[in-house]
């Protein structure tokens, strides 16, 4: 039989969506606008059956009517007439995680967008939806429209992983480089992007890396083969970085970017999510406004890097519906590429990687101030690489000076930093940032 009999002929794979918010509404455009064509693709038609979101008086630019309208997300789980439960309502707990646990039960597939849910409790999600025989598809949950769980999953299942490493949250990079190309304070270009509605209602979702690093998580538990292990992410946001800092790293090559990575080692996963200095001219450093990358290296392919739209309607809803035809077209697999009950527990380890850093100080007019500041830096075993020194401030009497150093580990950097301020010609606290290898 043809695809297109087949599609024509096999019964429809009936969908109930739960959240009508951009990228649920994105997600039946999409049905809506290429129907047939989803059909020729998936092997059978895929229809929506029902919905349901808070507020069903809400103009939402899309036609509903011939859906059936679900108040509780629990009720639309358990519909006879639902094959695939789609959750696009977000939240680690209350009705997203009850909703899909019900799914799961009664014998749904999942598929959803919901990273915070999958970082914290997908473990005990992939554990019931194998006991079920039944699948948690979660490709719009990790850099919107970047498939890059089918490449972790599927394409590169042949690879031993040695790192992961990327730039998962659009609204901080948009916040970086908008720093960068306007000459702007963070607080201005913070205000700026929660204007255009780029943030998320707790701010420090973004800003905090807390969003990106459950990215992080489920990516890290893919590559390895551990449980998602959130927890043990060390996460550090964008607030502190000024426009100093941004100028700075530019004299020096480097652009700065909230870089998750993870890698596993001799002592165990370590797993990161803080500001960093990358080469200006790496795929990392071109990255602009709110675009996403991620890179994967493996022992046999070597380095792949992956770039698109990390968030917005279409390239979310995008991702969302190539699970929907996945399971239309009854591919099974497991949630983290190898069955549930075979991830191990990992052992978290806290960077120890060496690597070069970047040190910004406020340095006092003093004499001997700058033989100080080598001195701690020496007796903490680093080497300087290069300095630069800029003009005093008048009416304040410091200068600020930039150091790179030579790679040393994040051990000796702390044991700098902490020192620092006690030699008393700096005034202020003295920055420090990774410089990563990419």
């Amino acid at each position: 039989m043809s695809a297109q009999n087949q599609g024509q002929n096999a019964s429809p794979l009936r969908l109930g969506i739960a959240g009508l918010g951009t990228v649920g509404t994105g997600t039946v455009k999409i049905i809506q606008k290429h129907a047939a064509l989803l059909g020729l693709r998936a092997g059978r038609p895929i229809a929506v059956t029902a919905v349901s979101a808070r507020d069903r008086m809400k103009n939402r630019d899309v036609d509903l009517s011939g859906y059936a309208w679900e108040e509780d997300a629990r009720a639309l789980a358990l519909r006879e007439d639902v094959d695939v439960f789609v959750e696009l309502i977000g939240g680690e707990e209350g009705i997203a995680r009850e909703a899909v646990t019900a799914a799961l039960r009664a014998g749904k597939d999942v598929v959803t967008a919901n990273k915070a849910l999958l970082a914290i409790h997908g473990q005990e999600l992939a554990e019931l939806a194998e006991a079920n025989g039944r699948v948690i598809r979660f490709e719009a949950a990790v850099a919107g429209g970047i498939p890059v769980i089918k490449a972790m999953t599927e394409s590169l299942s042949g690879n031993e992983i040695r790192r992961v490493m990327g730039v998962m949250n659009g609204t901080c990079n948009y916040i970086l480089t908008r720093m960068e190309s306007a000459g702007l304070p963070y607080e201005t270009v913070f205000e700026e992007a929660r204007q255009l509605g780029y943030l998320e209602a707790d701010p420090t979702l973004d800003v905090g890396g807390i969003d990106a690093s459950h990215k992080l998580a489920i990516l890290s538990a893919i590559a390895f083969g551990t449980r998602p292990s959130f927890d043990a992410v060390e996460i550090e946001g964008i607030e502190r970085v000024s426009i100093d800092d941004i100028r700075r790293a530019a004299d020096m090559g480097y652009r700065i970017k909230l870089l998750g990575v993870a890698q596993m080692t001799g002592r165990g996963l370590e797993q990161r999510m803080s500001p960093c200095l990358v080469p200006a001219d790496s795929p990392l450093g071109q990255l602009q406004g709110g675009t996403n990358m991620v890179v994967i290296e493996g022992d046999s392919v070597g380095q792949i890097v992956l770039r698109g739209a990390g968030a917005g309607e279409g390239p979310t809803a995008s991702a969302v519906m190539s699970d929907v035809v996945e399971i239309a077209r009854g591919v099974r697999m497991p949630s983290f590429g190898q069955p549930a009950e075979t991830l191990a527990s990992p052992q978290p380890a806290r960077t120890a990687v060496p690597a070069a850093y970047y040190i910004r100080l406020q340095l006092t007019d003093k004499p001997g101030a700058l033989a100080k500041v080598a001195s701690v830096l020496g007796d903490s075993g680093i080497s300087i690489d290069r300095m630069r020194q800029y003009g005093h401030s008048r009416t304040e009497g410091v200068a600020p000076v930039l150091i790179v150093t030579h790679k040393t580990t994040p051990e000796a950097i702390d044991h700098a930093i902490e020192a620092l301020p006690r030699t008393g010609v700096i005034a202020g606290e003295p920055v420090e940032l990774r410089i990563e290898e990419v």
